[in-house]
């Protein structure tokens, strides 16, 4: 039963470890795309016929 609770608390720390490296990459621009915007234009958008 004591095996449980020491899982628990290692899955928790971990999890908890890896929200922290989240939002500190999220708060960070890491997730930030500048490159996308500036060839959006040079793609074609396939599906809309008129």
């Amino acid at each position: 039963m004591e095996v449980i609770y020491v899982l628990l608390a290692i899955s928790l720390s971990v999890s908890l470890l890896f929200l922290g490296v989240f939002i500190y990459n999220l708060k960070h621009g890491q997730f930030d795309d500048d490159y996308t915007p500036s060839v959006r234009i040079l793609f074609e958008e396939k599906g809309k016929k008129q």
